[in-house]
């Protein structure tokens, strides 16, 4: 069974010395702009289309992308989707987020400028004008303690130290003190390793960044359901004492 393709409409409008622009008068910048913020928004993080598979025809009227030949990415439609019924950039791609970003900027010092997004087959899309207001909420990052499982593909460095790991096909660069890296007896080098970070963590997207490198762990941690039932009956007797309705009380007595 051939795997399922889809097709998208991505297209700018605006006019340039009173002349509507189109695949015949178009800016060389707006051009190479669009086209760089097109591939920008098709592949986003998780590089969920592959640019090789894309076919871009140029369609008449105004500067008109239509993208084929690329198999169904479920996140690109599904944020596309979430572009069409919400004005919120919290749970997009961040990367897409961005492009939103650039051109609703770029719309908002140009009225003339818009922008719109479809599914070719549907024709349900969003578009981004002088009049749109997509924004993100208050950004709050907090320190945190990881553990990361993955393989280590590359560490060390002339100039920088850090650790390259790869967790699911996604690359994360992390960075590490020499005296670290140099006193690992162990070779970690394309072996799976877990290892323990400090990061930042998005409180609402729970994206991380800025991870530096704690330690390598010496043994994968394992389920002991011995251990766990002695904890809980470690818990169980240190609660013994507590009324059932200490809640209440806490708050300040039932009503």
């Amino acid at each position: 069974m051939k795997p399922s393709t889809n097709k998208l409409l991505f297209t700018v409008t605006d006019r340039i010395d009173d002349t509507e622009i189109g695949p015949r008068s178009v800016p060389l910048n707006l051009l190479g702009e669009f086209q760089k913020e097109v591939k920008e928004f098709l592949i986003g993080t998780t590089h969920d289309v592959d640019p090789k598979e894309v076919t871009v025809s140029i369609e008449d009227g105004s500067l008109a992308f239509v993208v084929s030949g690329f198999l169904v990415a479920a996140s690109l439609l599904s944020d596309i989707e979430k572009l069409r019924t919400s004005h919120s950039l919290d749970h997009i791609d961040s990367k897409r987020a961005h492009v939103i970003e650039r051109w609703q900027s770029a719309s908002a010092q140009n009225p003339n400028r818009r922008y719109f997004v479809a599914n070719k087959t549907t024709q349900l899309g969003f578009s981004v004008d002088s009049n749109s207001n997509y924004s993100r909420s208050d950004e709050i990052w907090v320190n945190v303690e990881k553990y990361l499982d993955g393989i280590v593909i590359d560490l060390g460095g002339k100039k920088d130290a850090n650790v390259h790991l790869d967790v699911q096909g996604k690359i994360l660069k992390i960075s590490a003190s020499r005296n670290l890296l140099a006193e690992e007896e162990k070779n970690r080098l394309y072996r799976p390793s877990i290892i323990r970070v400090t990061a930042e963590e998005n409180l609402v997207t729970g994206d991380l960044r800025n991870y530096q490198l704690l330690s390598f762990e010496t043994n994968c941690p394992t389920y002991d359901d011995d251990e766990f039932r002695r904890m809980v009956e470690k818990g169980t007797r240190a609660w013994s004492d507590v009324p059932d309705n200490w809640l209440e009380e806490l708050r300040g007595g039932s009503a």
